[in-house]
């Protein structure tokens, strides 16, 4: 019999007892979310050598593991310290100036109404319909050019769905940084839509 592995302590039951296909599941389930705190901390080059010592950790650390947080989030910590270990002497703390130029606030004027205003979205044609899946590639393909730590941001944020606290914790920069990370993302897929609607290209 299958067991349920989305229960958390059904997997944590039978990681302890070393299951194979616990194992399998834990890093089918996880391991795209760890790469991108891997990535934004330590960088793309070592970023899988990064999660293959953080996941001898985490099988040695389980039997202590006192089960007070997701096992998910305490998992994504042990990723993120081995990560900061492999870049310890390096700052991890991002600038403002590091994020580059930013024409996000171009958008507005001084009294803070648009001067740019975004192109009126219109999906009620069945034209429009039809290029839905179009703008979606778009828009992966836009996410995956974003700078490490922006995809990383983006995507503890809004596809794993951390909190800016936990993301603050995970990645080691200011409440700020974090939320000017994510105003640029933002910024570079509204433009890409705006593209879109206009041209109908990426």
């Amino acid at each position: 019999m299958k067991k349920d592995y989305s229960n958390e302590a059904v997997l944590i039951d039978d990681l302890l007892l070393q299951s194979s296909d616990a194992y399998r599941y834990l890093v089918e389930s996880y391991y795209q979310s760890l790469n991108r705190v891997a990535v934004a901390i330590a960088g793309s080059a070592v970023a899988d050598e990064v999660i293959q010592e953080a996941w001898i950790s985490i099988m040695k650390a389980l039997p202590k593991f006192e089960r007070r947080s997701s096992l998910k989030t305490w998992i994504t910590r042990i990723v993120a310290n081995e990560a900061k270990r492999r870049r310890r002497k390096e700052s991890r703390h991002i600038s403002l100036e590091d994020l580059g130029n930013d024409d996000f606030l171009s958008r507005f004027d001084n009294s803070g109404h648009w001067s740019k205003p975004p192109v009126q979205w219109d999906f009620s044609t069945p034209e429009h319909i039809l290029d839905e899946s179009e703008l979606k590639r778009c828009i992966e393909a836009t996410l995956k050019k974003l700078p490490d730590q922006q995809q990383a941001v983006f995507g503890l944020r809004y596809l794993e769905n951390y909190s800016l606290t936990d993301i603050c914790n995970i990645l080691e920069v200011s409440d700020s940084n974090v939320r000017v990370i994510l105003h640029r993302g933002r910024n570079r897929l509204l433009e890409t839509i705006e593209r879109f609607q206009v041209t109908g290209e990426c």
